[in-house]
């Protein structure tokens, strides 16, 4: 009965699956490769020629044998053995162009993939941040990198090596004795059978093993930086953490060990098929030999080409198993590099060029965006299905902001304030409504751009693992020693810095943390001091500061103000009181807007949260 397509089975579907994509893959691949492909060319014609020189010793020793030595003839004997020597030669030769070809290749492929991958995670949302561990990432950039370069160079280079390896040494053996080579071959349906299930088991058991790697990279992640290392310390969780790690490591472990034993049986399997197969050629050839029907020298030939035979299908068969499981890595590669970039310049968006900083709300609605849109399922090793956001965070906000004027956001914790703050220099793009800078909208204006005119100081301010003066010129690259020190006067920083041993020199560590709080806070201040732009941006920029710094720094900060437009998110009322408008949020909207002489005589919300306490004074 003939099988229709609707009749075709789920295994057969399965497999044209993989294939499908497979060859997708590949595609990709190439366009990696193709930068290499006059090195690939000169490995590939190495490979040739290796191959061809590998069918000298045998034919070599024939020939002695069977004509040398029974004429006598010592000459031809040492011609045939230096021919031997020369072919060893040139071999070690090509083997050493192969070696610098393959590693420059696959160097290169390393280098390439991790550029993409590191300029492709820079362009992901924010969204993407907050749901991925750093852990999988990096394991991304690094474990999965070099499981796929060992796709296109070694295992390439398998495949071609033993392509035609087999092809030549079954020609040699042809024109020696058709009726053993032909004795040979008819094991081949054992070496390509099994191969297709196997890899399948492999495949599943790399992603597996692959998946464990990116939990223990996370952990080692997020346990190893300052913050994660005192909390540790501080819960007492040494036993738990070890343990938890153990797990981890374990799971990996195991993972290679059934990977590693599969992929063993399979090829002392293989071997044994060879072996059997190759006592069989030396039985029956002797026969032949003793009957007349060839001679000795074309039976020692064949005997060494036919391991010739067997070792490549082997190789091929294993090429096939490795390269299945090598494209698991290349599949996790382009999984990142096929991840949405919601954020990103339209078609004809236009620079933003002198702006004056003035910034409209129009009727902006706002909800983060769902799993799909904004991260890699298989990266979120923690992920709840169904736990998306599905109500709106800002609701029809309308707010206009003049250039150069001051107006903070005040409310309760969740009303708001970061997210709308968030918007301007599009960490995220509004659900309905718009964002406009100087009349434009914010999406029509180039990214960079865009953010070179905004400046902003969080509430908890990154440093790199980098010198004090590397972390101010990330904002200025070009700035000279004179600036920064102007700068950090201006944060009133500088003295602070000046009595380190090192000065500007000093390394701050990681995320800053051999600085107090309020010195970061500070550096934060003079770094955004350093970029200059026309829009600020202040999330609880005075938030680690005590009274004394916390009225140096105001000072420095109204100063920096003056002719820009700024957007200060604070709970001290020392912050909030002196700015040209106050606009309160609750529940993601504007409920009152206003001076805080005239919200505090409106007696609405704000003045309730300033007598509730939720309004700091100076002195609190």
């Amino acid at each position: 009965m003939r099988m229709g397509p609707h009749m075709m089975m789920p295994r057969d579907t399965e497999a044209l699956k993989d294939a499908k994509l497979a060859r997708g893959t590949g595609r990709r691949v190439w366009e990696f490769a193709r930068p290499y492909r006059t090195t690939i060319a000169v490995f590939l014609g190495s490979i040739v020629v290796a191959a061809l020189l590998a069918l000298v010793p045998p034919l070599v020793v024939r020939e002695i044998i069977d004509d040398a030595i029974p004429t006598e003839d010592r000459s031809a004997i040492w011609w045939l053995a230096g021919l031997a020597v020369a072919a060893a030669l040139l071999d070690a030769a090509l083997q050493i162009l192969q070696r610098w070809c393959s590693a420059r290749v696959g160097e290169g492929l390393i280098s390439d993939l991790r550029q993409a991958l590191f300029a492709k995670v820079q362009r992901l949302p924010v969204a993407f941040f907050t749901r991925t561990p750093t852990g999988a990432i990096t394991s991304r950039l690094n474990n999965d990198v070099v499981g796929a370069q060992t796709a296109v160079t070694s295992t390439l280079g398998s495949v071609v090596s033993n392509v035609i390896v087999l092809v030549t040494t079954l020609l040699a053996m042809l024109a020696l004795e058709w009726r053993l080579t032909l004795l040979a071959l008819i094991v081949l349906p054992i070496f390509v059978v099994p191969a297709r299930r196997v890899g399948r088991r492999l495949q599943a058991i790399s992603r597996e093993q692959m998946q464990h790697n990116a939990a223990m990279n996370t952990q080692m992640t997020e346990r190893f930086n300052v913050s994660g290392a005192v909390l540790v310390k501080l819960f007492g969780s040494l036993g738990r953490e070890a343990k938890t790690f153990g797990r981890r490591a374990e799971a990996v472990r195991d993972a290679g060990v059934r990977s590693a034993m599969l992929g063993r049986v399979f090829f002392v399997a293989l071997g044994l098929v060879a072996a059997i197969g190759t006592a069989t050629i030396y039985g029956i050839g002797a026969q032949l030999v003793v009957s007349g029907d060839i001679s000795t020298g074309t039976l020692v030939a064949l005997a060494a080409l036919v391991t010739r035979v067997y070792q490549p299908l082997t190789g091929l068969t294993n090429a096939r198993v490795d390269l299945m499981t090598s494209m698991v890595s290349f599949e996790r590669v382009f999984e990142v590099l096929d991840a949405p970039e919601p954020i990103t310049d339209r078609p004809g968006a236009i620079d933003l060029l002198q702006p004056r900083g003035a910034v409209d709300f129009d009727d902006v609605t706002f909800r983060y965006p769902p799993a799909d849109e904004s991260s890699i399922a298989s990266m979120e090793t923690v992920a709840v299905p169904g736990a998306d956001p599905d109500h709106d965070v800002l609701h029809g906000l309308s707010l206009s902001i003049a250039p150069g004027e001051t107006v903070a956001l005040v409310g309760a914790s969740g009303a708001g304030k970061s997210t709308l703050a968030s918007l301007i220099p599009r960490l995220y793009d509004t659900t309905a409504g718009a964002v406009r800078i100087d009349g434009i909208d914010v999406r029509d204006l180039t990214l960079t751009t865009l953010r070179s005119a905004i400046g902003v100081v969080s509430q908890d301010p990154h440093l790199f693992h980098e010198s004090i003066g590397d972390n101010l010129r990330y904002a200025a690259p070009e700035a000279g020693d004179d600036e920064l020190i102007e700068a950090c006067r201006a944060a009133r920083i500088h003295e602070t810095i000046a009595a380190l041993p090192d000065g500007y020199d000093t390394v701050v560590g990681e995320r800053g943390y051999r600085l107090s709080g309020g010195e970061k806070q500070r550096l934060a201040i003079a770094r955004l001091l350093l970029k200059n732009p026309a829009i600020m941006i202040l999330d609880e920029a005075t938030s680690h500061l005590d009274n004394d710094n916390e009225a140096q720094v105001q000072a420095s900060i109204d100063a920096a103000l003056s002719g820009r437009t700024a957007l200060i998110i604070a709970h001290r009322l020392s912050t909030v009181r002196s700015v040209d408008r106050i606009a309160v949020l609750d529940g993601g909207r504007i409920v009152e807007v206003g001076t805080h002489d005239q919200l505090v005589t409106a007696d609405g919300l704000y003045a309730a949260q300033l007598r509730a306490g939720e309004l700091l004074s100076v002195a609190d």
